[in-house]
């Protein structure tokens, strides 16, 4: 059995930079694919001669595949060591990429995305620890906020430069993109962290578990995906997705509670920190997502903005974020970590109030202001929770414990943008049954626009449809408003699990959980 390995010295000069830079470069690839494609759907759809409900496994195939290999970093990286499965991850995502760009079929692109979303998985949580050991142990939260800066940009970039090179250029370009990037990562990473790699222990391989892993994401993922286009629970299919779902959780849960070598560390979750860190950041990020994914939608079919210019109204959530992250990482050592997260909770539940109070009139600057609050929180919202919840944790759980919390706050994701668009059809549904009450020669209001729109010029049936056209528009105006109000009651509730943590302070003062786990 290998021997404990001493911590790598910290990184230095340029290669502290360069190795800083090829690892943001590879999370800002990995994470821009996530949401680049969404915009594209119907292009892509179009070329290949294929329904766009049948290009939306593009996206699906991608998310499945990532969400099933992003809790199963820990026990690559112990049989292949970390910088090695972290090059791996990059070179065979380049190629990937490269496969998604020439796809002449639906089947083929699939194929590519899958292999895509597998080996883009274990990228992000070895980011975190090659970072982590990278940098001096003071200066660790500094290593978050470079870290927590792509994370934040490229969900807001992807839509804006996938519709942009869709319109302007051609769809496969939205993947070929990645491969220069992918190439100066590479280069960059080999040439910086090739003799810092992590001790390989050749472990048996939990087969069973990761076939259940396999069997209850892959439902779960394929289930939030497509529940909305078949109607949820009035589909056979999305109920037996969702019973397969919960059979193999429960099955996995327990193997993995009990195996020799379970191929995911659950047992991270007797860790008061991981577990109080986790669930803090993974429902805020699923609120944020949800979010993120519910306003363009709204603007574009109920407020008349293009998809480029729904885009751009998220694009100011990046100031303030990209400004104010090395600054949170700089004075995160020097105080409580759940003091900043907690600030960053109030000022997500403020942006999401000031949303709650649009009108079907909102002008531009109403629409800006709350984003530009957002990056605000969104420069306190990474950094302090990924730093509690790491805390503690000694330098060879760091990548499981990474891996994992990165999958639970994914999968919220995912979850928290089906919630999100089912729950606005559903408050839109419910308001205008209320609005159309109105609708009756009794109700002196309803008679007196009638009366105006017959001035007009319209007949009767012109009329009414007038009517209903409003009452739709303003019944989806109240249904999105609902939801901004409930994700800012939310945040402040979340605040609690924040403060069942205690993150550890070492012995000079660093409050930095993540620190002191990287060494």
């Amino acid at each position: 059995m290998a021997q404990p390995q001493a911590p790598h010295p910290p990184l230095t000069g340029a290669s502290l930079v360069i190795g800083t830079i090829a690892v943001s470069l590879a999370v800002f690839m990995n994470v821009l694919d996530t949401s680049i494609a969404n915009v594209s759907i119907p292009t892509i759809s179009g070329d290949l001669g294929v329904s766009s409900d049948q290009g939306t496994w593009v996206i699906t195939s991608f998310a499945v595949a990532n969400a099933i290999s992003v809790p199963l970093t820990g026990w690559l990286t112990e049989r292949l060591g970390q910088v090695r499965l972290f090059l791996a991850s990059i070179v065979l995502f380049v190629i990937s990429s490269w496969m998604c760009g020439l796809a002449p079929t639906l089947p083929f692109l699939l194929l590519s995305r899958v292999i895509q979303g597998a080996v883009a998985g274990p990228m992000i949580p070895l980011s975190q620890t090659l970072l982590l050991a990278s940098y001096p142990r003071a200066k660790a939260p500094l290593a978050l906020s470079m870290w927590s800066m792509t994370t934040l940009i490229a969900p807001v970039a992807g839509p804006i430069l996938g519709g942009w090179i869709s319109d302007n250029i051609s769809w496969p370009w939205i993947f070929y993109v990645n491969i220069p990037v992918g190439i100066v990562a590479a280069i960059a990473t080999w040439a910086i962290f090739r003799t810092r790699d992590s001790v390989i222990k050749k472990a048996p391989i939990d087969t069973v578990g990761l076939a259940l892993l396999v069997i209850w994401v892959g439902s779960l993922q394929v289930m939030l995906d497509k529940g909305k286009d078949l109607d949820w629970f009035s589909s056979t299919t999305i109920v037996v997705l969702a019973l397969t779902a919960l059979i193999g959780f429960a099955f996995f849960v327990v193997w993995e509670l009990t195996a020799d070598h379970p191929v995911v560390d659950l047992s991270l979750f007797t860790k008061r920190n991981f577990t109080g860190g986790t669930i803090a950041l993974s429902i805020g990020y699923g609120l944020y997502f949800g979010n993120l994914v519910l306003l363009p939608l709204w603007l574009q079919t109920n407020i008349g903005y293009t998809a480029t210019d729904a885009g751009l109204v998220m694009a100011p959530v990046g100031l303030f974020a990209v400004l104010l992250s090395p600054i949170t990482g700089k004075f995160l050592p020097r105080t409580d970590p759940r003091k900043i997260a907690t600030a960053a909770f109030i000022v997500f539940a403020l942006c999401f109030w000031m949303r709650s109070r649009y009108t079907t009139g909102v002008d531009t600057w109403s629409l800006a202001a709350p984003t530009l609050v957002q990056g605000i929180a969104m420069a306190g919202f990474f950094i302090p929770l990924v730093s509690i919840t790491l805390s503690g944790l000694p330098g060879n759980r760091i990548a499981a414990a990474s891996g994992l919390s990165n999958f639970v706050r994914i999968m919220c994701g995912g979850i928290g943008t089906s919630i999100f668009t089912t729950a606005w059809d559903h408050r839109t549904s419910f308001h205008h049954a209320q609005l159309t009450e109105r609708a009756s020669s009794f109700d002196p209001t309803f008679g007196q626009s009638m009366t105006q729109l017959g001035a007009l010029g319209l007949d009767n049936a012109q009329r009414y449809s007038m009517f209903d056209r409003l009452v739709t528009q303003q019944a989806a105006q109240l249904g999105v408003n609902d939801l901004f109000y409930i994700s800012s009651v939310i945040f402040i509730v979340l605040i609690a699990l924040i403060w069942i943590t205690r993150p550890e302070r070492s012995g000079g003062g660093d409050s930095s959980a993540a620190a002191s786990a990287a060494h």
